[in-house]
């Protein structure tokens, strides 16, 4: 008789460590056993069986290859609120919770306005924007049918009411007028070392770079946008840390005044906005 190796918290914690962070081996065995952290710690000794031991071994050899934490716990936090993300999805990003930040103070919490999220992906912008402007009527749109189920799925969970749209950019939206515009559009050039870095490996490529010179996407928008402003709407877009030059030049081009530049928490201009008041 083949006597049974029972495998305990601490030990399957001990393995992992061997090949990840202690932290994200503590995370991926509390998100398969739908345990806390301390909770685990409590109950260093408690028996695993072998299928949760099978499932432990797979995410940590994935997480040791590279893949992002935020697709092996298939969640990620934004703007104090968790967001569901697959690999079909961009994993949202601090520095976009700017967006949020300017889109608050320009139009109000309380005041009605008729906003645009184009790019939306996992829709952490768009349903984040719903929840904190409460009475801004918010469409987003995306190229992408299987981002816009994750971004369907997530303003489902939060009981955010968003108007999802599958267009390129302006191209599917019935004729209307936007009181402000944001996007976070795919602003990293072609043959970027950091597409072959990090999390960057893992995530659609379409949505992180224009396959150009990362300027075409925001070059687009902004040229487009005008026809889809009303009187003295504006116009923020998230670009690349070294774009912010390049961006107010295209939107000086397009016509647009009062540029604004915001600084990321890290001292970067990462969001530029104008509107078009002729």
């Amino acid at each position: 008789m083949t006597a049974t190796t029972i495998t305990t918290i601490a030990a399957l914690l001990a393995t992992a460590r061997t090949r990840i962070a202690p932290a994200e081996a503590r995370l991926l065995l509390g998100h398969l056993l739908q345990r806390s952290t301390a909770w685990l710690e409590a109950h260093r000794d408690e028996p695993v069986d072998e299928a949760v031991d099978r499932q432990m071994s797979a995410l940590v050899g994935r997480r040791s290859a590279g893949e992002p934490m935020a697709y092996l716990l298939g969640v990620r936090e934004f703007y104090g609120r968790d967001f569901a993300v697959t690999a079909d999805v961009l994993i949202p990003r601090p520095e976009t919770e700017l967006l949020v930040d300017i889109v608050k103070e320009k139009v109000g919490v309380g005041e009605t306005a008729h906003i645009l999220d184009l790019g939306t992906g996992s829709g952490c912008l768009a349903i984040t924007l719903a929840l904190e402007c409460t009475n801004a009527q918010i469409t987003a749109v995306d190229v992408s049918a299987p981002a816009l189920a994750v971004a369907r799925r997530n303003a489902q969970q939060l009981d955010a009411r968003v108007c999802f749209v599958e267009s390129n950019w302006f191209s599917a939206l019935p004729a209307q007028a936007f009181d402000l515009i944001v996007a976070n559009p795919p602003y990293v050039a072609a043959g970027d070392p950091h597409l072959s870095e990090g999390d960057l490996r893992f995530e659609p490529q379409g949505a992180l770079t224009d396959h150009a010179d990362g300027l075409a996407a925001l070059r687009h928008i902004i040229a487009h946008t005008p026809t889809w402003l009303s009187p003295q709407g504006w116009l923020f877009c998230e670009h690349g840390y070294d774009q912010a030059g390049a961006v107010r030049n295209l939107l000086q081009a397009a016509g647009f005044t009062d540029i604004e530049q915001h600084h990321d928490l890290a001292g970067i201009v990462r969001c530029a906005g104008a509107r078009i008041t002729n």
